[in-house]
């Protein structure tokens, strides 16, 4: 049951939040976005809502079974904990037992997500990639001293998107970076995910103990959504700065200078940038 809920948690999860996955992930990587709305008017500018959602496919196929793992790795550390420590699987478990098992479970979603997390931030990333390597519409400039009759010389062919989708970015990446590419930023991921997860599971079970009613075991509806939301909120702040490395080494590999020397930027220069 614990699967399925979770399954189906992740792909309602996914479905609603994608765009403004998008969104981070691209004011994660580019300099020029000075805040959320100022990256969804370019990004709705640009390539309208098409754009948000680029590279939604992969999540979408694979959510299911990552979040299905991460849920029933939870639940079955945690009985596995209890049963060593307290003789049974249904005691109830101390604080410490599920923080270590909401870092499991992080953990184990790592080796699931990494390529799935590459592909997608490197299809989230590639508009901004191509437009940097796009000539200008109105050919190069030109310097006021030539004399105005001097022929301008046509700009040439828009380079294609080098990614066509998802698999098609697994493909490329495999075949160009090997398996060290498919897992570039995995050791950001992994220090993501433990320590969100480990944030998400204490904290829900903690307000889901003050949000149940006095004489009553779990809480109503309106209190598990507080709870998740809550907790949700919690294991993002706590996510984030690892999150915003992983983006930005998950992005190398697309042309860019920047992203080409990604682990540079994280230790060194992009730390007293903004944001």
């Amino acid at each position: 049951m614990d699967f399925v809920a979770g399954a189906i948690g992740g792909v309602c999860g996914v479905a609603v939040g994608y765009p403004l996955d998008t969104v981070k992930v691209r004011i994660q990587t580019e300099a020029k976005y000075t805040g959320i709305w100022d990256c969804v008017r370019d990004t709705y500018h640009r390539e309208r809502l098409r754009g948000f959602y680029r590279g939604l496919s992969l999540p979408m196929c694979t959510v299911s079974l990552v979040s299905s793992v991460s849920f029933g790795t939870y639940r079955h550390c945690l009985a596995h904990i209890c049963r060593v420590r307290y003789g049974s699987a249904g005691a109830k478990p101390a604080k410490t037992d599920i923080t270590l098992s909401g870092f499991a479970s992080g953990l184990v979603r790592v080796f699931l997500t990494s390529p799935t997390e590459v592909a997608k931030v490197r299809l989230q990333t590639q508009t901004q990639v191509q437009q940097r390597r796009q000539p200008s519409a109105s050919g190069p400039s030109v310097p006021s001293a030539v004399p105005p009759t001097c022929p301008v010389p046509p700009a040439g062919p828009l380079p294609g998107p080098r990614f066509h989708g998802p698999l098609h970015c697994l493909a490329t990446v495999a075949r160009e970076e090997g398996l060290r590419g498919l897992y570039k930023g995995s050791s950001a991921l992994l220090f993501r995910d433990g320590h969100s997860f480990a944030t998400y599971f204490l904290s829900y079970a903690i307000l889901c103990e003050w949000l149940t009613p006095a004489g009553q075991s779990r809480p109503d509806v309106s209190g598990v959504l507080v709870a998740g939301g809550c907790a949700g909120t919690l294991a993002w702040a706590v996510a984030t700065p690892m999150d915003v490395i992983k983006a930005r080494l998950q992005a190398d590999g697309q042309g860019l200078p920047a992203r080409r020397q990604a682990q540079g930027e994280v230790r060194g220069p992009a730390w007293p940038q903004p944001g």
